[in-house]
Formats: C-alpha cells, structure tokens, sequence
C-alpha cells in the first residue's frame, strides 16, 4: 500500500477525526475516561506523544516506555488510531544542561534556554544524535504497533524558532554553500561581494547574517533562509528515513502553520507522505479567515491535489492572542467543514482534553475543562457524527482552473530591508489577489511558478519581485501557449540570485506584459492615488501602497492613474502575447475594484464559480472522485437562511432522501451533496 492520506484512510475507513491526545499530562483513571467520550465523539485518530521526550527518557540513556505502550493499547482495544509523534519537538532538560551547544542562538547572539518548546538548534551534531536515538527507539518497538496510522515527525517547525545562529548553524551553514557553489569566486559573484568590500577569501570567513551595524549582504541573507529551511528539512529527514526503515508502509507527515515563512513548503512536500497544517482562524478578523483558506488550498496544492491533513484547530477560543474570541455556535462545524470542502481527508483539534495547567491551559479542546456536559463536547461529536455519514467524500479531489503563484525564495528576497516599501508582503499581496477568487466561489491552486501550468485556465503572480530564469521561461511559454496571466507590480525585479535583470523593469516579464516601468513611486505610508478607467471611465477608484511610471511596448492602457506626478500615465495594462493574454497592475486597487477587474480578466480566461450569483456569506466547493462521483460543499457564514438552486439534481449526504433541485442551507449550516451524473 503507498504511504499517502490514502494508506490512512484505509486504515479508518474513512475520513479521520480527533485530535492531539496528551495522556501523560492525567493520571490513568482519566485515561479511562478519555476513551469513552472518544468512542462517543467517533473519535478516529489522535496525535499521541508530540511532548512526551521528557517522560519517555528522563535520564540520558534511560527510557521507560511502559506507561506509553498501555496508551497505545488503549486506543488500538478502543479501535482508535494513533499519529504517533516522534517527541523530538521539545528536548529534555538535560539535554540543554549537559550540552548546551544544542540550545539555539538569536541573530544578536543571545542563547535561549530550556523552559518553553523548539528550545534546540537544528544543526546541532548531538540534537540529531539523542533525536535519532530516540525514534529508532520509537520505530522498532511501535512500528508494527495495531494503533499506529502515521507518524508524526517533530511538531510545526520554525514556529517560534524560525533559525539558529549559533557557531554549529556557521559550520553547516559553510557546509551548505560549498554543495551549492562550485568555488568562492561563485559565491561572491552570487552574492555581489565586491559592494562594501565583503568579499571572502576563505570558507571559514563566512558566517550566519548575524547582527551587524546596518544592512546585512541580501544574498547572504537568502541563502541563510533557504539553508534553514533545509536545515530544519535535514533533521525531518533523518527522522523519515529511521522510521520507514522500522515500518516501510506507515506514511510520514508534520505539521505546517499558516506564518511559516521560514519553511520552504514546496521544497518539503518532495519529502512528505502526508501533508499536514495547522490552521487557526481569527474568529474576529476577516482577513485572518482567508489566510486560512489561502493556505488550505496551498495544502492541497502542495502535492498535486493529494487529501490533507487538518492536523489542528480550535474548537473555540485560542490562549495566544491578545485577545481571543471564543467560536460561536456552529463555527468550528464550518471551519471544519471548509477545510474538508478546500480537500482535507482529515479533521483534528489541539487539543483532546483541555490542559489543567501550562501555557495552553486556555487553549479550547475537545473535551472543555467543564467536561463533557457542555456546548462544544456536543459540537464534537456532532461533527464526528456528520463526517462518519459523509465517509464516501473522503478521498475525493478538488480541480482549479486557475493557480496562484508563490515561491518562498521570492518571499524572503521581497520582504529584505533596503526595498522601495516595507508595505510589499508577501502574506498581504497574496491575499489581495486571492480574496476577490475565494469570495466569489472560483478554485484556486497555489503552486511554485517553475511548475507545471498547462493545466490552468488562468494565473496570477502576486509581487513575485525574484524570479529564476526558468520559472520566468515557464511564464512565457505558458502565455505564448494561450494562457492567460494577471501580474502585480514589484514581479520580476530580480533573479533567484536577489540580482536586477537590467534594461527596464519587470525584467523577467517585461516582453510578455508588453511593458516597461521606467521608476517607481512606491506611495507614503495610508497613502493612495487616483485611477481612472475601470468599468465607468469616469469612475476613480484609489490604488495603496505603490505606483511606478509605466511605458506602453504593445500592452493597451485598461486604466490609468488620474493624479499626482504619474497622472495620465497607465496603471493597468492589457497585452497580448502569442496565444494568451498579460495582464499588469501597477497599484494595490482596493477590494470592490480588485473583484471587479479579477472577475473580468477570469470571465475572459473561460473561469467560472463553483455555483454563481450566491447570496453574501455562502460559499460552494466541488470536489470529484476518481469514479467520477462530485460532490458538493456548501457552506452558509451569513446571518440568514438560504435556499441555493443546484446545478443538477443532487442528493443530501448528511440526510439522505430524495433527489434534490435545490437545497435549504441553514444560518452557519453546512450541506454535502451527491450530484447526479451527467
């Protein structure tokens, strides 16, 4: 069987449900109790062991997996699986007191201590020894284990440790450039050393971008982001490769999170069974909900639209925001249910059973500190219910004509100081250009550029400011080919080396879009600048962030700026290249008029909406089975109740009964439908 969501699947029947269990934090008469509500709630799988080093090896050497093996055999009697974790997220207190090389280092050379989580550099030879100790532990005594569906290796990498500067991370840092880089001539051609005199000489000159006087070298800068992130991807590795050793058919997962610029998802994905994410919504903060959404869909994408792992969620309020807003009835059901809508083959929460104390003791869970008697315990299992009756969803797929372009080199390269804005980021461009897609009901992919694009109808490059020679070949051919593709200001400055293509920007793109941006003229912080020329030609709309003095090679002027230095000069632009068609936004247009041209520019790639025309607050997702079978998601965040006219006859899930022409979606209600074959 292949180590993929489909291994898992199998293995529960069905979607899988649950959700962080931490046994070790109860005494065993609760663990007791936690089964039966877990059977109650149709609990499927839990993440077992993620902190648990401490308790497994208390002294250098000594293991005690006793109390660890009644856990597993608990939930395998109770016909529960386990993610089992590899423990290596949170070492032990001696491992920091009798090494204290293992314990990371800020960039201002500060070295952090034991008594939080991630307390550990990755680059650290003993780390990765005492870790990997550990799992060939783990692996030969649980790998044929009756509970055990996955592995969870470590737990969200670069969360609150996003790199290590310490003098073992400058060792494997010069170990790193030397695979990369055939000499140091090549090194300092790569990194323009001769700028500030910083040419190197010797290998061992060479150090982590650490705290200096002013600016540090840019290239320097984003080979460091890209040797973390394999950095940290070496250590996943090694944990990988021991446990696929021990049980070659149990898929590997670990869980991304929404802010983790620091991990080169694309790059990991190459190295994952299962793709995992932890998403956490703002319940208060609009834009919060469609990052989640944003990066669901970049889950999804990750491995060519294989299921995914909604590894953790809230059931209700979280304990790490200044403020945390609680779920409102129905809340968690639809998150829930978006994540599946958006291809996840999994539903889970952190935590099983609210902490007693701790950090997180805040933190809702499945189980509250009230117990089992209360709203979001009835929610729980609720929700178990619903997805135990949809288990013929489960390993279906979600088709986009359109992708999303994102490229993590690009997005440590655009957000480097010594920039014409700090306003250009990659979280906030990439949600601008995404919204006006989510909120109108259209699929979107989110891929690496250097990928295949043939398939999509449309794409779009949101401030894709680094560009390789390649990936801007592969835009070029796809629009001569007869795509279509919309792109932002700042694309296509600089090449994978954060070095300007010369002659005129967008270098990369500049014949494809048909024009040249003589300068920019990036506006003051809240300021904004008229454009005219959108639907009524007399209508202005007011652009943020960013205007640039744009010359015609061919594009035709689809708006223009109406005022200021620029006025008269054009702000968007229309080109047509081989085959397809170049769009250019020189300005960030604000939501309504983003929506509008976003929906103009799909509308003429041939892209439409899953159902149109739907009433504010509801969204719809299609996703289609090998054999055929398409389901539909719909899913009501307004105020009121809807009834949504169906596209062909379908039939509930959750309530099965006759063929329906259109179904009743109740305020924050969730519909799965059986669409009738064509």
């Amino acid at each position: 069987m292949t180590r993929s969501m489909e291994a898992v699947r199998a293995r529960l029947g069905g979607f899988a449900y649950g959700g962080d269990y931490n046994p070790e934090q109860w005494s065993e008469d609760v663990w007791v109790e936690d089964l039966r509500l877990m059977r109650e709630a149709k609990v499927s799988l839990v993440s077992v062991g993620i902190f648990s080093w401490a308790r497994v090896e208390p002294r250098p050497g000594q293991f005690d997996f006793a109390w660890f093996d009644r856990v597993l055999d608990g939930l395998a009697e109770n016909g529960i699986g386990a993610c089992l974790a590899t423990m290596t997220a949170s070492p032990p207190a001696w491992l920091g007191r009798l090494y204290p090389e293992t314990l990371p280092v800020t960039v201002d050379g500060t070295r952090l201590s034991h008594g939080s989580r991630q307390h550990y550099c990755p680059s650290s030879p003993i780390y990765r020894e005492r870790a990997a100790e550990l799992v060939r532990r783990i692996g030969e005594r649980y790998g044929d284990h009756p509970a055990v569906a996955l592995w969870h290796i470590n737990n969200e990498y670069g969360c609150h440790l996003p790199a290590c500067y310490c003098d073992e991370s400058a060792v494997d840092f010069r170990r790193w450039l030397r695979s990369r880089y055939t000499d140091i001539d090549e090194l300092n051609t790569a990194w323009y050393t001769d700028f500030w005199a910083q040419r190197y000489t010797d290998w061992d000159e060479i150090l982590p971008p650490r705290a200096a006087p002013f600016h540090s070298n840019p290239g320097q800068r984003l080979d460091f982001a890209r040797f973390t992130s394999d950095a940290f991807l070496a250590c996943y590795r090694m944990e990988a490769d021991i446990l696929r050793a021990a049980a070659p058919s149990v898929p590997a997962t670990t869980n991304f999170i929404s802010s983790g610029a620091s991990i080169d998802a694309f790059a990991w994905a190459e190295e994952m069974d299962v793709v995992s994410y932890d998403a956490y919504p703002d319940p208060w903060d609009r834009q919060s909900q469609r990052e989640i959404a944003f990066n669901s869909d970049l889950m999804r994408s990750l491995r060519a639209g294989q299921p995914w792992l909604l590894m953790e969620q809230a059931t209700s309020g979280v304990n790490w925001r200044d403020r945390n807003s609680p779920k409102a009835p129905g809340v968690m059901r639809l998150d829930s249910w978006q994540a599946v809508a958006q291809g996840a083959d999994a539903v889970m929460f952190f935590q099983w059973r609210a902490s007693q104390g701790g950090t997180e003791k805040f933190h809702a869970a499945m189980v509250p500190h009230a117990g089992e008697n209360t709203r979001i315990f009835r929610e729980v299992c609720a929700l178990g219910d619903e997805l135990a009756r949809a288990r013929e969803v489960a390993g279906s797929r979600v088709v986009a004509d359109v992708a999303l372009l994102l490229d993590w080199s690009s997005w440590w390269a655009l957000e480097m100081d010594s920039h014409p804005s700090v306003d250009v980021r990659q979280v906030e461009s990439s949600l601008a250009h995404y919204a006006p897609l989510f909120e109108a009901g259209v699929a979107c992919d989110v891929v690496h550029p250097e990928s295949d694009l043939s398939g999509y109808r449309l794409v779009i490059a949101p401030n894709l400011y680094s560009v390789s020679p390649q990936a801007a070949r592969n835009l070029r051919e796809y629009v001569r080919g007869g795509g279509h593709l919309a792109v932002s200001f700042f694309s296509g400055i600089v090449d994978d080396r954060d070095q300007v293509y010369l002659g005129g920007y967008p270098g990369a793109f500049r014949d494809v879009l048909g024009v040249w941006v003589e300068e920019f003229w990036p506006l003051p912080e809240n300021g904004t600048v008229p454009v005219r020329g959108l639907g009524d030609q007399d209508t202005e709309v007011l652009g943020t962030v960013w205007s640039e003095q744009i010359h015609l090679e061919g594009a035709a002027a689809v708006a223009s700026f109406a005022g200021g230095e620029l006025a008269g000069s054009p702000a968007i632009t229309r080109n047509e290249f081989g085959s397809g068609v170049a769009w250019y936004l020189g300005t960030r247009l604000p939501e309504d008029a983003m929506r509008g041209l976003v929906d103009g520019i799909r509308a003429e790639a041939g892209v439409a909406p899953v159902l149109p025309d739907l009433p504010a607050g509801v969204r719809a997702w299609e996703r289609v089975a090998e054999s055929g079978e398409r389901y539909l998601l719909v899913l009501n965040r307004g105020e009121e109740p809807v009834r949504i006219p169906l596209p062909t006859p379908g039939t509930d899930v959750l309530q099965p009964g006759d063929p329906l022409t259109e179904v009743a979606v109740e305020r924050r209600g969730v519909a799965v439908l059986r669409l009738a074959r064509d």
